[in-house]
This record gives structure tokens, sequence and C-alpha cells, in this order.
């Protein structure tokens, strides 16, 4: 049987698979729960996890959500995917984490020095975390659909459609969608563009 395997975002879990199960009738479809939340560690958690599933399913379509996206690309999985649907996905992390300083008025002097900053937004900044990014550059082979809102406040319009461009993506944007897709008409539109 072949498999679809879902790939939550920050604060998400492998329950959220549950959905899509009704649109994926004729497959396997199951969540993965990582339990690590940098890109080099999480990458290895999903790396292994596809490596065993890929010796039991003929086919593994991927469906990942925002991080969880850019987790997969750091997972080296490419290979193992059939093809893949990115929701919101985070496409480049070093934006998003020099947006996230700006936003906590730190310069990566300061960042260099301290290695780890507490912002009052919740996120941790981390020296380690931008070294890796920016060592380590998204390579995604996978033919891809992405999903995206028009008012994504993580990703701007013009990173989504370059990255979209760069790897031959189709992108579909929701007129007036989130970064988070959870309302009744957002998850209707989303399941509309994976039916389609």
């Amino acid at each position: 049987m072949n498999l679809v395997l879902y790939i939550h975002g920050k604060g998400g879990s492998h329950a959220e698979s549950e959905h899509y199960k009704s649109l994926f009738p004729e497959y396997h479809v199951i969540g993965l729960d990582y339990q690590t939340f940098t890109p080099w560690e999480t990458g290895k958690e999903i790396h292994t996890a596809v490596s065993k599933f890929k010796n039991e399913h003929e086919k593994i379509i991927l469906i990942a959500n925002s991080i969880g996206a850019f987790f997969c690309m750091n997972a080296d999985i490419s290979e193992w995917i059939e093809k893949a649907y990115f929701i919101s996905p985070i496409v480049d992390m070093e934006k998003l984490i020099l947006n996230m300083m700006s936003w906590a008025n730190v310069t990566q002097e300061e960042l260099k020095i301290k290695g780890i900053i507490s912002t009052a937004f919740g996120e941790d900044l981390s020296w380690e975390y931008l070294c890796f990014v920016r060592e380590h550059p998204v390579q995604w082979i996978v033919p891809t659909s992405i999903l995206y809102g028009e008012k994504d406040n993580l990703t701007s319009y013009e990173t989504i459609t370059a990255f979209a461009e760069k790897y031959n993506c189709r992108l579909t944007v929701m007129e007036n969608g989130e970064h988070w897709f959870h309302t009744e008409t957002q998850m209707q539109f989303l399941d509309d563009w994976l039916n389609s």
C-alpha cells in the first residue's frame, strides 16, 4: 500500500494527519511526531523514519506544514518521495531569522557573542541555527505543490514565488489566507486544493 506522510508545523502534532485520511482513502496515512526542533536533529529523525517507510510502501506522498516543510528539505529524503504538498512552508529560513532579529532589534554581532537570545515574541534566536542554515542551503528535487496564504506573516509573497520558480513548484495562493490554515473556510480551500 502507498503512504501519505504528514509532517506538522510548530505547535502541531501527528494527530493532524487524521484530517487527510478521507482525502486519500486508498493510502495509508500517518503523521510523524518529531521530538527535536533543529534542522540537523529533526532532519535526521525524518530521514530515519522515511528510510524505514520506503521499505514498507511502494510510493510515499509527503504533506508538510510550515517549519515541517523546512525540516523535510533538510532531511535528505528527496529520492524517496513521489510528490509533496507544502502548506505555508518556510522556504527561506535565513531570511526569516534575519527578520526576527530585526523585530527583536538584535544584531548579528550580538547574536554571535551571546549564542542564544530570547525574544519578547517567544522565539529564541540562535547563532548556531543561523550558521547551519547558511552552510546548508536547501536542495529540493521533488515535484511539489505549495499552498500559500496571501496574508502569511512569516514568508513574503516574493520569497514563496522565488522558491516556487526555482524548484518548479505549483503555487496556489488563497486570497486573505493566513500562515496557519485553521478556519472552516481555509480548511475547505485546503481540501479543494488537495483534491485538485
